[in-house]
Parts: structure tokens; sequence; C-alpha cells
């Protein structure tokens, strides 16, 4: 039986090079997973009044999305040295109600690309911070930042970047190694 594994790229932007790298990544993965992209892009601003009575339908699908998951991966850009406020919405919208966080317990993974040197880093490591509360174990190495990311990829959104592809596979290859440690 193949584990489920959510993929919520921070990026909304039609061509977005992050969700080039989230599909490189799927690409790369060793067999036995399915991966289901995320959509973020829908999600209303996280209200607490929103939670009583008619809950909006696409708070509704992520956490069920997430819930069905045996794992999250993240690929995310940096914005303000932090990550995109779809990530943070979507962390807020699935840790609620009180008491009811689908996060917990999820094994997970954290890229971030950006056109920059230094690669996301501070979206990473932001990112972490909400996730160690959320009670989610991460893989902690290799730690994943991607820079240069606009120069990474052909037309067609295909990488061209062997040794980038083949770092890629390393993160795969030991992210399955976590989520089994895990298990």
């Amino acid at each position: 039986m193949s584990k489920k594994i959510a993929i919520l790229v921070g990026s909304l932007r039609k061509g977005s090079f992050n969700r080039m790298i989230a599909q490189t990544l799927v690409e790369q993965a060793p067999e036995g997973y399915e991966f289901a992209f995320v959509e973020l892009g829908d999600l209303p601003l996280y209200n607490p009044d929103l939670d009583e009575g008619d809950v909006p339908a696409a708070w509704t699908r992520l956490r069920g999305d997430i819930k069905s998951a045996d794992a999250v991966m993240f690929v995310t850009p940096e914005y303000n040295r932090s990550v995109p406020a779809s990530i943070k919405n979507a962390l807020d919208v699935g840790s609620r109600p009180y008491g009811e966080s689908v996060w917990a317990g999820k094994p997970a993974l954290v890229v971030s690309g950006s056109m920059g040197g230094i690669a996301g880093f501070g979206a990473n490591h932001h990112l972490r911070q909400s996730l160690v509360f959320l009670d989610m174990p991460v893989l902690q190495q290799p730690e994943a930042y991607i820079g240069g990311i606009h120069t990474l990829f052909d037309e067609t959104g295909n990488m061209t970047n062997d040794g980038t592809k083949d770092f890629m596979g390393t993160i795969m290859k030991a992210f399955d190694a976590w989520i089994k440690k895990l298990a």
C-alpha cells in the first residue's frame, strides 16, 4: 500500500518555480508514494468566527486533505524573510478549532527556493518554528535550500541542472527513510 504525501506550495503564481521544484521532487521520489498537491489559493483567511456554523468548504477540504495524508511536503519561496501568507494561513486553518489540529504527528519536509543566493533560508527556518509547535517532526538533514531557481528549468518546466536534480533525489531518499523511521 502506498503512502500519501500532501504537497503545499507557498507560491500561488502561475508558472511558479517552487511548484516546478515540487514536481521535480515528486519525479525523484522512490516508489511507493502517492503525491497530492493541496490547493491553498482559495482558502479564506483564518477567522475563528467562521468555524462556528457554516465552515468554508475550502477549509473542510484542506483539513480532509491533510488528515488523509501520511506526511506533508512544504515547498516555499521566501517573502520578507518569512513564509508566504498562503502557507501561514493553511497552518492556521489546519490547526483549528483548538484541539483538532490535522498537523500533529505528520512527518514533514521543508524545501525553500528563491532566485537569490540565500535560497529562502529565512522562510525555511521560520516555517520550521511553526511546525515544531504544531507537533510535526521535520526532516533535519539534508537541509534543502534551492537558490537561483529561475535558472534551473527549461521553458516547459523541466529541470535542466543535473546536480540539483540529483540533490533532489537525495532529499527524497532521506525523506523516505525519515517517514519509514517514524512509522
